[in-house]
C-alpha cells in the first residue's frame, strides 16, 4: 500500500468550498483564489463530508434519519461504503484533530489505522465544515446539518444579545447551548424511533453545554479511564444502536505540542491501540467508523500578524472573533465591510483568504444560512494561508519555517494562546480533508 502525499505547498494550499447535499454538482466552478495554488479544482462535500457520516450509519442500523441537508441516508451510506451492520449496531469514533493527511503521514506509527488503509475505499478523504474547527465541526456532526443552520460558527463569535464576543467551547459569555443550537441531533431523532443512542466520554463532558448543543439526545456513559471507555463503548454496541466515542488526545497535544512532535506521536500511537482494542472488543457484527472534526498545521512565528499591531487592519473594525486561521471581523456601526476587505486584502495580499459576510454566505461555507445564524457572522471573514516569504526563514531553533500564517490579537489574547505550536480552522487541504475509515468487527 502506497498513498503519496502530496507536495507541502498543496497541502497547505486553499481548496473549494466544500457542498452539502446528498450529491455533488460537479459542474459548479472553483471558488479558490486564482492568486493561491488550489490543491484540486474538483468539487468537494456532498456525501464526503463530515455532516453525513451519522445519517449514513443511521441507514447501516436500519433506523435511517435524515437531516435538513440530507435526504438520502441510503445514498450516503452507499457513497461512503458503509456495509449494513449485522447486529444492528454501530459505533462511530470522533479523533480530535486527526486530520486525513496528519494520518497519512504518521501511518507507520498506527498498525491498526495502516491495516484500515489496505482497503482502497479508506483510501480517500472527505470534508469536514468550515471553519475547520471543533465547536463548528462537533455540532455538524451531531445534527448532520452545517454551521449555518445549528449557529456555531467557531470558536468565538457574536452574541447578539449581549453585543460581545461568546466563547463557544465551554459558551462563555454564550447563549444557552440549546436555544443557540436547536437543529436536531441524530442522537435524539434515533432516540424519537426507539432505537438505542449512547455516548462514552470523560465525565466532565456528559453535560458540558457543548454536549448539550451538539450530541443531546445519547445516554451518556462516563469513566475517566481511556481503556475503561473503550471497553464501555464495546459493550454497549452488543444491543443494536449507535454508539458515540471521542478520543481527544491528538488534538489536546497537538495544541500544546505541535501534531510533528514526538509527544504528538506517543499521543497517536496510544489512540490506536485503543481503536485496535474497540475492534477486538466489540461484538461480531458491528460496524466501526472513525472520523475526525479537523486536520492541524504547524504553525510559523515568523508568519504570524498581530493585528493589535495594526491599526489598519484595525480601524473600523470594533470586535474580533474566530480563531487564529479563521478570524472573524465585526464593523463599526458605520463602516463598510468593503472597505474593511478592502484594506485587509491590500495589506494581506495572497496571504489570506478575505470574504464580506454577503461573499461567504454566498459561497455555501456555512452551509444554507438562517437569519439568526447570520447575525452572528463577522462582516467580513478571512481565512489565513501561507507567507510565501516567511516559508524557509529558519526560526529561533534554526528551523525553516513553513510560512503558515495565524491572525492573533495581543490585546486580548495571551503569549501562550498566540504561539500554539499547531492550530486550524482555515480552508486548506491539510486543515479540511478528514478520514473516514470503516471496519467491520
Amino acid at each position: 500500500m502506497i498513498i503519496e502525499m502530496p507536495e507541502v505547498e498543496t497541502l497547505l494550499s486553499f481548496v473549494p468550498t466544500a457542498q452539502y447535499g446528498d450529491r455533488i454538482d460537479p459542474e459548479r466552478p472553483s471558488d479558490v483564489p486564482g492568486r493561491l495554488p488550489a490543491a484540486t479544482t474538483a468539487p468537494r462535500g456532498g456525501a464526503l463530508h463530515l455532516s453525513s457520516v451519522l445519517p449514513a450509519v443511521s441507514s447501516a442500523i436500519g433506523a435511517p434519519v435524515t437531516t435538513a441537508v440530507h435526504r438520502d441516508p441510503a445514498a450516503l451510506q452507499s457513497v461512503l461504503g458503509l456495509p449494513d451492520a449485522g447486529n444492528g449496531a454501530a459505533i462511530v469514533v470522533l479523533v480530535d484533530g486527526l486530520g486525513y493527511w496528519n494520518l497519512v503521514d504518521r501511518l507507520g506509527h498506527a498498525p491498526y489505522l495502516r491495516s484500515l488503509m489496505n482497503d482502497s475505499s479508506n483510501r480517500r478523504p472527505i470534508s469536514t465544515c468550515s471553519p475547520s474547527t471543533t465547536v463548528a465541526a462537533m455540532a455538524t456532526f451531531g445534527t448532520g446539518t452545517c454551521p449555518g443552520l445549528t449557529g456555531m460558527t467557531g470558536y468565538t463569535q457574536l452574541n447578539p444579545t449581549t453585543d460581545a464576543i461568546c466563547q463557544l467551547i465551554q459558551f462563555r459569555g454564550a447563549p444557552d447551548p440549546a436555544d443557540l443550537q436547536r437543529q436536531p441531533t441524530v442522537f435524539e431523532q434515533l432516540d424519537s424511533l426507539g432505537v438505542r443512542a449512547t455516548s462514552v466520554g470523560l465525565m466532565k463532558f456528559a453535560r458540558s453545554p457543548l454536549t448539550t448543543a451538539a450530541l443531546r439526545g445519547a445516554r451518556y456513559i462516563a469513566d475517566e479511564r481511556p481503556m475503561q471507555r473503550v471497553k464501555k463503548a464495546a459493550e454497549s454496541a452488543r444491543q443494536p444502536g449507535l454508539t458515540y466515542l471521542y478520543l481527544r488526545d491528538t488534538d489536546k497535544v497537538g495544541h500544546a505540542e505541535g501534531w510533528l512532535s514526538e509527544k504528538w506521536v506517543a499521543a497517536f500511537e496510544k489512540t490506536d491501540a485503543q481503536l485496535a482494542a474497540l475492534r477486538r472488543l466489540a461484538p461480531k457484527g458491528t460496524l466501526i467508523v472513525i472520523v475526525a472534526d479537523h486536520g492541524m498545521v504547524m504553525t510559523d512565528p515568523a508568519a504570524r500578524i498581530d493585528i493589535a499591531a495594526e491599526p489598519e487592519l484595525m480601524r473600523g473594525v470594533r470586535l474580533v472573533g474566530g480563531e487564529p486561521r479563521c478570524v472573524a471581523l465585526y464593523a463599526e456601526e458605520d463602516e463598510s465591510a468593503d472597505e474593511i476587505a478592502h484594506r485587509w486584502k491590500r495589506r494581506l495580499g495572497t496571504r489570506a483568504w478575505v470574504r464580506t459576510k454577503e461573499e461567504i454566505v454566498a459561497s455555501g461555507f456555512y452551509g444554507p444560512m438562517l437569519h439568526r445564524t447570520a447575525e452572528v457572522v463577522g462582516d467580513v471573514v478571512v481565512c489565513a494561508g501561507i507567507d510565501d516569504e516567511a516559508a524557509g526563514r529558519p526560526g529561533a531553533d534554526g528551523t525553516p519555517g513553513n510560512g503558515v500564517v495565524t491572525i492573533v490579537d495581543s490585546r486580548t489574547q495571551t503569549e501562550q494562546a498566540m504561539a500554539l505550536p499547531s492550530v486550524h480552522g482555515s480552508q486548506t487541504m491539510t486543515e479540511m480533508d478528514i478520514p473516514c475509515l470503516v471496519d467491520m468487527a
